[in-house]
């Protein structure tokens, strides 16, 4: 899944594929760039912000820099080629853009918000979003203090919120509230240790950096590497009891299902917070 240490590792992947080469060719297959060209611009870095990626490059000639700003939310991906080597990483119509250098090709598959800016002005892109947990730069108080700026909000939505921190998505959301013990649906003002289950947050992501596999539990195993994401009705690996699911309705249930484990995680559950939420 497609969340901040799943894009950090894209950024590393395309760095090593394409920095400080001139690119020789491009082609962008969305309306909005359809015209553009990037030949002859030298890639200087590939960078990750919580859940976007950034491709900063440079014209040698005038020294204009631009930013390829792609967000890759839940089916996006990058894949690198050698130059003449078969593209067969997804089907060739849900390709987005092609960036070709000498030694290699850069493809991006169903990439949303696909955007060309002047590097100077990135900050439209990203300056609404919350401390990277994966940055350099990364202010845990600030996450916490903008957690705790709405006091009433289900914590498992301020956990996804990016303008809180950035990274987090829906299968570090379940986990990290599995290991607290704290139920989703839970007030982040009854959320007992906010900075404890923010800077847990940070460790997870940071320990898979680096590998495709994203586990929590510490197992290498795919079947083994989570605690209650995409778990359904199976036993808790703590305490036995099924492993409940809710997905609640609208176009973006998919990003949006929870995991959790009624025992462990003690609460009002999605029928309680609904009801709550009425009164």
């Amino acid at each position: 899944m497609p969340e901040g240490d799943t894009v950090w590792n894209t950024a590393r992947v395309l760095n090593r594929a394409l920095a400080g080469r001139r690119l020789t060719a491009s082609d962008f297959r969305v309306p909005a760039l359809a015209t553009e060209s990037l030949a002859g611009w030298t890639v200087t870095e590939s960078a990750a912000h919580g859940k976007h990626l950034l491709l900063r490059l440079l014209e040698a000639a005038d020294g204009r820099t631009l930013t390829l700003h792609s967000h890759l939310r839940m089916d996006g991906a990058w894949r690198v080629y050698a130059t003449g080597e078969r593209w067969a990483g997804r089907p060739a119509h849900l390709i987005r853009v092609v960036l070709r250098t000498t030694e290699s090709v850069a493809v991006g598959y169903h990439l949303h918000e696909l955007t060309l800016v002047p590097t100077e002005r990135e900050g439209e892109l990203v300056g609404h979003l919350g401390p990277d947990l994966l940055g350099t730069d990364w202010d845990a108080a600030e996450a916490v203090r903008r957690i705790e700026a709405a006091p009433d909000r289900e914590v498992g939505e301020a956990l996804l919120d990016q303008r809180n921190l950035a990274g987090i998505g829906n299968l570090y959301k379940c986990e990290l509230l599995f290991l607290r013990g704290v139920d989703p649906w839970t007030p982040v003002r009854d959320v007992p240790d906010l900075p404890g289950m923010v800077a847990l947050g940070q460790r997870l992501l940071a320990s898979n950096r680096g590998r495709w596999l994203q586990t929590t539990t510490g197992s290498l195993r795919k079947a083994e590497a989570n605690y209650v994401y995409g778990r359904r009705a199976q036993p808790c690996r703590r305490c036995g009891t099924a492993i409940a699911k809710h997905a609640p309705d609208g176009e973006t249930a998919a990003e949006r299902i929870t995991y959790w484990c009624p025992r462990c995680q003690p609460g009002p559950g999605p029928a309680g917070a609904a009801r709550s939420a009425r009164r």
